[in-house]
């Protein structure tokens, strides 16, 4: 497992000064929000996006992947009932992946709660198939990057589509394409029934990206989640991606979410008996 943290935790900092400070921590990885980078992610240079890139690999660091990929866009969303709403969502999504690998990075998580709540007017099987449909278009392109498109399940606070693992995998599978796979998050599988523990277990072998977090919306170690037994499952599972730092709620500072939660993870992580690479 390789420890990552969200960029937008960082609010104010420069990219350079972003990536000097966690890569001094300890993290192998930086995970980006397109819209800490630009309004729209076409508006990134060649040039801009190589210096980004440079910049990360200087400190030892992977630009993983993108995530939040339709935050603050307008115009956008997965489920549209129109049909030229749904194919400039496609073409976007291409145009995130074709940026994703100029940065480095193989993975796109898609969560942008507003941007896939099913439109008034619509029911949940209509909105299933729009999303078929949005995703059908852009995994060709996608994949053409070498990019795999991991999709998040949220809680019913954040959005009415799509709030549980299983509601996921029904959805991947009816777009069936291989560059399409599950994301894990904490916070969100908090929300279901089953122990986060036993739904690693189920969908490890499905799943592409990991978000560790807490369910009051700050990091590992900030809450009352023990990560030992999520560690575990994740080892037992096979998983072996990144693990990527999270959070919604940037209090106290960025520094201290930073070192405390990967502080966190690696004591759980040597508790169960997993090391890191780095270890």
């Amino acid at each position: 497992m390789l420890y990552a943290i969200c960029n937008e935790t960082f609010e104010g900092w420069e990219h350079r000064r972003i990536c000097e400070f966690v890569a001094d921590l300890g993290y192998q990885g930086l995970e980006l929000a397109p819209f800490t980078l630009a309004p729209r992610i076409t508006e990134i240079t060649t040039e801009q996006r190589a210096l980004l890139r440079r910049q990360a690999e200087d400190c030892g660091l992977t630009l993983l992947g993108l995530h939040w990929l339709l935050a603050r866009t307008e115009g956008l969303h997965l489920t549209a009932r129109e049909e030229d709403v749904r194919r400039r969502t496609a073409l976007y999504l291409v145009e995130l992946a074709r940026c994703c690998r100029d940065l480095g990075g193989d993975i796109l998580v898609f969560g942008s709660p507003a941007q896939r709540r099913i439109p008034a007017g619509l029911t949940r099987a209509q909105a299933l198939e729009y999303a078929v449909d949005t995703f059908q278009q852009a995994l060709p392109g996608i994949a053409d990057q070498g990019v795999r498109i991991c999709l998040e399940p949220l809680t019913p606070e954040e959005t009415d589509f799509i709030n549980s693992c299983a509601e996921a995998i029904e959805l991947i599978e009816r777009v069936n394409h291989p560059n399409l796979v599950l994301h894990l998050d904490v916070k969100a599988m908090s929300s279901e029934s089953t122990p986060v523990p036993d739904l690693i277990r189920r969908y490890a072998t499905r799943t592409g990206h990991f978000h560790a977090n807490d369910p009051n919306r700050r990091g590992p170690g900030f809450g009352k989640v023990d990560f030992v037994p999520i560690f575990q499952a994740l080892a037992e599972s096979g998983y072996k991606g990144w693990v990527s730092v999270e959070v919604f709620d940037y209090s106290p500072d960025p520094e201290t979410i930073a070192r405390d939660s990967l502080r966190y993870m690696q004591e759980c992580m040597k508790k169960c008996g997993v090391m890191s690479t780095e270890d």
